[in-house]
């Protein structure tokens, strides 16, 4: 569900599906979710409570009954309902009640990966014996339960006693497909039948088993068993596991035919964390909301209220700035990066000249030579699109010339993989002019080259009066000297909801993961394509995000009695910035936040930021709550926002950002450190690496800690005249150090408004320049699949 590199790397996110029922000649009623805050103190008496509610704006029991599509009580207060916008409207109002919005529709946005972490295999022997005890939610398409990733061969510990969890019974599923590996496996349709109908017919199961290949992907990348030699048919053997592979998994089914509702969303938090999970992965996203209209900020706030770790993926709209979404403080935002593999795929001309292109190309040709055409030279000068023969798409070309041919697409439009088999081809040389960074699987044997290889291999068409080629199938390559960095399609801060806390928070691999998948999942996301794998190598977001929830389960693992904003800031305060000037990481900690995660580091990162729901409190008044909202929304009766409003910038977070400052600076902040480290007697000395043009000055300079768990506070001051006006943005560090430990603070400062960064940082990377992709379906993909597929141009973008 995540491949990156073949499509446009956006992807529109549909927002409010109507339903049918009809109030008079206009009004259609939608599903809405009102949301009331903190758990409610009678948790078995609140679908009366909500009811109640909608008898102030619906007429009977009957139509009250029919409107409730969820009733949410365990970790949070609210509801979801059918409601008019004007019904809607008369809710919001009503006490109580803290915010009303449409249930949008969000979308979905590995063996070798662990060990470039610094995790092998020998690591995990390692874990303390709590590791079996940790428990993993995974909110995504479910799960495949026969993966080898899902067997508790090696866990003979029993299931915690805490856990409250269940298995589900449904299409092609039921409890017995369970085990003390799988502990857990739940469904959540409601949200979607009442905007899409019944969920029936090919493509997708009514239960928790998965279809698409995407939730057993992540659930295995996060905590999966560990399976020797696995891979995608030969692709990147090795031994295949999660971050964590004692724990416990619980999936949690929210997406369907890959749409996700907000509605099913929250219904799956208020669960996950009624059942007792310890760690929630949430490899799903929409465009930024307000964070209490958007469910996966609620649904988190609460979860991380009640002592549960969250990680969302930051998204794949990339390299645009401002497009990460999942960007509330209280959970951890995860960008993707690259890892030290990647898949080659030779093309051999009949000059005898090889070129090395990207792909993950498992399909050896059957013949050494294939006659060799472009798209552009054969176009179909009939088709009213005959200008667009050079991207292969749909009905541009002439089919007689690309039978038993390889043919050279550009990348950009429709699905050229796909268009060429079904013109009999035999195989596609793709030109990406943007990227190669990234493999995909396609249906045909296929290569991916830049543009100044593309040059030669066309030069070598003109040249003879019979051009033939061969592509070769793919090979894994592991070389330390490819660095890490920011993957193109992952999606670059600011905040764009609150500037003031940088977003994302972290990086993690995202590029070309083997994992688990579902066998009855087409490999490339073609129906064309019937090949079966129990593991598949994707990429986006979706694949970092649950190697961030497995990193924060065994930090979880040594230290179980620390917050989740504890286990964050480990993670965030001992992560390795990317290296310099890169061609994707010139946007800096915009695109990879703290840096890469170092799990073995957070396990001992001598002092953390912790942040509780009083810290969280205090932001959302910074944010221009009103106290009687804070009160509802944190359970606090007697809260009160202070008179002197908090500033957003002084919430206890990890990293430092000051956001758009005109002319002069000077601005003071505050932060709170807890001594964590083995011992109790300690002294930090801060390292200052000054934004350019910015004076910075900490007081005090140095903090001497005697104790565990002791707190002591600093001021940050920045300072300047001016700032330099051809900066896009001023980056630094702070760093506290006791000689053991490295304690690393972020700090980004932007100069410019929104307009100015945005362009700036957008002018320096290259413009694809191609037409609008062909709408399509393709069901099989994830949104992450999709919307990287899409620059690439591989299969047909369902919009």
């Amino acid at each position: 569900m995540a491949c990156i590199g073949k499509w446009t790397l956006l992807m529109s996110i549909a927002l409010v599906c109507g339903c049918s029922a009809i109030l008079g000649q206009s009004e259609k009623r939608k599903v809405h979710i009102v949301y009331m805050g903190n758990s409610p103190a009678n948790p078995e008496k609140a679908t009366s409570l909500y009811q109640k509610v909608l008898a102030k704006v619906l007429s009977g029991k009957e139509e009250v009954a029919r409107s409730m599509v969820y009733s949410y009580a365990a970790s949070f207060s609210g509801f979801a309902a059918e409601l008019s916008t004007t019904e809607a409207a008369s809710i919001s109002k009503m006490p109580g009640v803290v915010s009303v919005f449409p249930s949008s529709v969000k979308k979905l946005h590995t063996t070798r990966s662990w060990d470039f972490l610094g995790l092998s295999t020998t690591s995990n022997h390692g874990l303390p014996t709590g590791g079996s005890n940790i428990i993993i939610g995974v909110l995504d398409s479910g799960v495949w339960p026969e993966s080898e990733s899902f067997s508790d061969k090696y866990l003979p510990d029993p299931i915690p006693s805490r856990w409250k969890g269940t298995c589900v019974s449904g299409d092609s599923f039921s409890s017995s497909n369970c085990n003390r590996k799988l502990i857990g496996a739940r469904m959540f349709p409601n949200g979607y039948e009442q905007n899409f109908g019944p969920i029936t017919g090919p493509g997708e199961y009514r239960s928790p088993r998965d279809a698409e290949g995407h939730g057993s992907h992540t659930a295995s990348t996060a905590g999966g068993s560990s399976v020797k030699h696995a891979s995608l048919f030969g692709l990147a053997e090795g031994t295949a596991r999660g971050g964590t592979q004692t724990a416990r998994i619980a999936a949690y089914k929210v997406c369907w035919f890959g749409s996700c509702t907000d509605a099913d969303i929250l219904a799956a938090f208020d669960e996950a964390v009624a059942d007792g999970v310890d760690l929630i992965s949430s490899s799903i996203g929409g465009s930024p909301q307000d964070y209490f209209s958007d469910s996966i900020a609620i649904g988190a706030f609460h979860a991380v209220q009640n002592g549960v770790f969250v990680s969302s993926s930051a998204g794949n709209s990339g390299p645009s700035v401002y497009t990460a979404t999942n960007v509330a403080p209280w959970l951890t935002t995860v960008a993707a990066s690259s890892i030290d593999r990647k898949f080659t795929s030779s093309i051999v001309l009949g000059n005898s000249l090889p070129y090395k292109g990207v792909a993950l190309n498992t399909i050896s040709l059957s013949n050494p030579w294939y006659p060799l055409v472009s798209g552009e030279a054969i176009r179909n000068a009939s088709s009213p699109l005959a200008n667009f023969s050079k991207y292969c798409y749909d009905g541009t070309m002439a089919l007689d010339k690309v039978k038993d041919s390889i043919v050279v697409c550009y990348g950009g439009v429709g699905a050229p993989d796909a268009t060429v088999l079904a013109a009999g081809g035999a195989g596609v040389i793709l030109v990406d002019s943007f990227d190669k960074s990234v493999g995909f699987a396609f249906s045909l044997p296929c290569s991916v080259v830049g543009t100044a290889d593309a040059k030669h291999i066309l030069k070598y068409i003109n040249s003879t009066s019979f051009p033939v080629a061969d592509i070769l199938p793919s090979i894994t390559t592991v070389d330390d000297s490819l660095v890490p960095q920011t993957a193109i399609f992952s999606s670059r801060g600011p905040n764009i909801i609150t500037p003031d806390i940088l977003k994302p928070d972290i990086t993690a691999p995202g590029v070309d993961i083997l994992a688990a998948w579902s066998p009855v999942s087409s490999i490339s996301g073609e129906s064309t394509d019937n090949r079966s794998t129990s593991f598949n190598i994707i990429s986006g977001t979706s694949m970092s995000c649950p190697h961030v929830t497995g990193a924060a389960a065994f930090v979880k693992s040594f230290h179980p009695e620390w917050s989740p904003a504890a286990i964050k800031s480990a993670l965030m305060t001992t992560a390795t910035p990317l290296d310099g000037d890169k061609r994707f990481n010139k946007d800096g900690p915009l695109g990879y936040g703290s840096g890469l995660i170092s799990p073995t580091k957070a396990t001992d990162p001598g002092l953390v930021y912790d942040a509780d729901t009083t810290d969280f409190s205090l932001f959302l008044c910074g944010l221009n709550y009103t106290s009687e909202q804070v009160q509802l929304i944190s359970g606090f009766s007697n809260f009160s926002c202070p008179e002197e409003v908090p500033s957003v910038i002084d919430l206890n977070y990890p990293s430092i950002a000051i956001a758009n400052v005109q002319g002069s600076l000077n601005k003071s902040i505050i932060r709170t450190l807890t001594n964590v480290g083995f011992s109790g007697n300690s002294t930090y000395t801060v390292h200052i690496q000054a934004p350019k043009g910015v004076s910075v000055t900490v007081s005090p300079s140095s903090l001497h800690f005697d104790a565990p768990y002791q707190r002591l506070s600093f001021h940050a001051n920045f300072q300047a005249n001016s700032l330099p006006s051809e900066q896009v943005y001023l980056s630094g560090a702070l760093t506290w150090t006791d000689g053991l430990h490295v304690v690393r603070s972020p700090v980004l400062i932007w100069p410019a408004s929104f307009t100015d960064i945005k362009g700036k940082l957008e002018g320096g990377f290259p413009s694809t320049g191609t037409p609008t992709p062909k709408k399509g379906t393709n069901a099989s993909l994830s949104v992450d699949q999709q919307m990287l597929r899409c620059r690439l141009g591989s299969a047909n973008v369902s919009l």
